[in-house]
């Protein structure tokens, strides 16, 4: 469920205020059978006023535009591991899944790799396998990161199986040439450039891991994805 704007009530303020004051003023002119000159320099001042307020609101629609609503994602907390990988490789991807999920809107994170779900992190259903669609084909092939900035605009969203339902918005950052970092946001268009900066260096760094992790003779495999054991929480 999409959480209300905080800020929406003061943005109306100042044009609420100002068109009852107007009305009030108009009002108060039309019931007054005479006019005194200062009543009239007193009711111009009003008015003045008053379209100011109703101005200042107006603008402040536009200079603080209203955050993207953000929901609660349907799933539960869950932290795995492949269970094959050393103790270094276990650490650096825990230490780099947290930096993401603390310091940007990320609230799903899952890195597939040669095949293998090697981390699932955060929010996330109960389907574990990941099966590459058209998207994630394309980042691995073009070695370009995809961002779809709402989800549900995209028919392609039906491969993000294994990411909440109501997943808002999707990062398919590229890990080298034979894995992808799936990032899953719970407000659309929330990631900034700086967040797509910071992502892309954490992967670079991911990459390097792995490569070691996984010898260059794997290169060569097909990168579709094989049935291995269970990951470990």
């Amino acid at each position: 469920m999409a959480k209300p704007d905080p800020n929406a009530m003061l943005r109306w303020l100042p044009i609420g205020v100002g068109m009852l004051a107007g009305t009030l003023l108009m009002t108060n002119r039309l019931l007054t059978p005479q006019l005194t000159d200062a009543q009239a320099r007193s009711d111009a001042l009003g008015i003045m006023v008053s379209a100011i307020l109703v101005l200042t609101g107006l603008l402040w629609q536009q200079v603080q535009p209203r955050r993207p609503d953000s929901v609660n994602l349907v799933g539960r907390e869950q932290f795995e591991l492949e269970p094959t990988l050393s103790d270094t490789a276990k650490t650096e991807l825990a230490w780099a899944s947290h930096l993401l999920l603390t310091n940007t809107v990320t609230r799903s994170l899952i890195l597939w790799y040669d095949g293998k779900t090697l981390l699932r992190r955060g929010i996330l259903p109960e389907q574990r396998q990941v099966t590459p669609g058209a998207i994630l084909n394309r980042v691995l092939a073009k070695q370009q990161p995809v961002y779809l900035v709402a989800l549900k605009l995209y028919p392609g969203r039906l491969e993000f199986d294994y990411l909440p339902e109501n997943t808002q918005g999707v990062i398919c950052q590229p890990v080298g040439s034979r894995g992808v970092l799936i990032l899953g946001a719970h407000a659309p268009r929330s990631y900034t450039r700086q967040d797509e900066n910071w992502i892309r260096a954490i992967a670079d760094k991911l990459s390097d891991t792995l490569s070691q992790e996984f010898p260059a003779a794997s290169e060569g495999q097909n990168l579709a994805p094989t049935n291995h054991g269970e990951l470990t929480s």
